[in-house]
């Protein structure tokens, strides 16, 4: 199987200079100085008094084709495939599909910063230069930390903080998944973008569209890559002496605010119309104050601290509305909303064909 990168229609239109319509949008950085914070002086050996720590179940639905790759490509005959190369997916020993805790959290936290006050996780080094200076990681002092490293986690010489939240891999319900053939997708193009920049920096976070449909373009022009589509997952978030703002914060990014509805975006093919998922919390077990922490250690009872049904969306809604008021920034939501909305919006968007 031969590909020939430097085919143009393989990416662009007919016309080698002229570039498809962006699959994406750059969300701007709020408009003010972060507040640093230093971490709590407990660190993390201890419950906080007046802080949340407890557990969401998850069920996620692929809407359009997934594929979150283990980065490795074997002989299709390994897997029972016949293309004689293929992408694959992790499998658990079962043959079930699985997202890593990883890739959700990355997904998860690329959100967080961009509608919180926050500083960019992670930096590319060739385009460091171009970012604004406020908003590079801090690696000199773990008390310069912002709402979303405070939350995940980060590091600098001679020092770490731990993130408060632990993402489970997600396990596919089913064993079956089909074989795509994806494009040879580029590398972005920034020198080509004008939007990417705002008086020589970077203008903002980039975050890809959902789009009605992904991009196939058959065994004799594509990648082979495991995948699959309206297929459930399950998964658990652990968390531990989080604020209800912080909570709540992350509630809005799983989909759950009723005003801003989310859907996220994982894995590859994102350009083309790949990854689109949404979520579903089925239930939570929420210790909400020291006593329940004690009753969680000392009985063998534990239902008073499961949360489902109306009182799980109370809960959910509640610390929604406390982010709202105090960690989330709305520009930044609105922005969001436009690009990841999914459920009341409609979604129109379609796939490049030219790739």
């Amino acid at each position: 199987m031969t590909f020939n990168r430097n085919n143009p229609k393989n990416n662009y239109s007919s016309n080698k200079d002229e570039m498809g319509p962006k699959p994406y949008e750059l969300i701007p950085f709020p408009n003010k100085p972060i507040t640093p914070k230093s971490p709590p002086k407990q660190g993390h050996s201890q419950y906080l008094p007046n802080h949340l720590h407890g557990t969401l179940y998850l069920t996620l639905l692929a809407r359009t084709s997934l594929h979150v790759s283990t980065g490795s490509v074997v002989m299709g005959s390994d897997i029972d495939e016949k293309p004689p190369l293929i992408k694959t997916m992790v499998r658990t020993p079962d043959n079930k599909l699985i997202i890593q805790g990883s890739s959700i959290k990355g997904c998860i936290r690329s959100i967080y910063e961009a509608i919180t006050n926050s500083r960019l996780g992670v930096i590319s080094k060739k385009y460091e230069q171009s970012y604004p200076e406020e908003r590079l990681p801090k690696k000199n002092s773990q008390n310069q930390l912002c709402p979303a490293s405070l939350v995940f986690g980060a590091s600098g010489e001679g020092w770490g903080w731990q993130s408060l939240i632990d993402f489970q891999d997600a396990i596919c319900e089913e064993t079956k998944y089909t074989v795509g053939f994806i494009p040879n997708l580029w590398s972005a193009q920034p020198k080509k973008r004008k939007a990417y920049f705002n008086n020589g920096e970077t203008a903002g976070r980039k975050f890809y569209y959902h789009m009605t449909r992904e991009i196939d373009k058959g065994k004799r022009d594509g990648i082979p890559i495991q995948q699959i589509k309206q297929a459930y997952f399950k998964t658990q978030i652990q968390f531990h002496n989080l604020q209800p703002q912080e909570l709540g914060t992350l509630l809005v990014i799983l989909g759950q605010d009723s005003e801003y509805p989310l859907g996220l975006k994982l894995g590859g093919g994102k350009p083309i119309g790949m990854g689109t998922i949404t979520i579903d919390i089925t239930k939570a077990n929420i210790s909400q104050n020291l006593n329940d922490l004690r009753q969680r250690y000392s009985s063998y009872s534990t239902s008073s601290q499961t949360l489902t049904g109306d009182k799980l969306s109370n809960f959910i809604q509640e610390n929604i509305k406390i982010a709202r008021k105090n960690l989330i920034e709305n520009t930044q939501l609105q922005a969001i909303y436009e690009i990841l909305g999914y459920g009341k919006k409609e979604i129109t968007r379609q796939p490049y064909e030219l790739y």
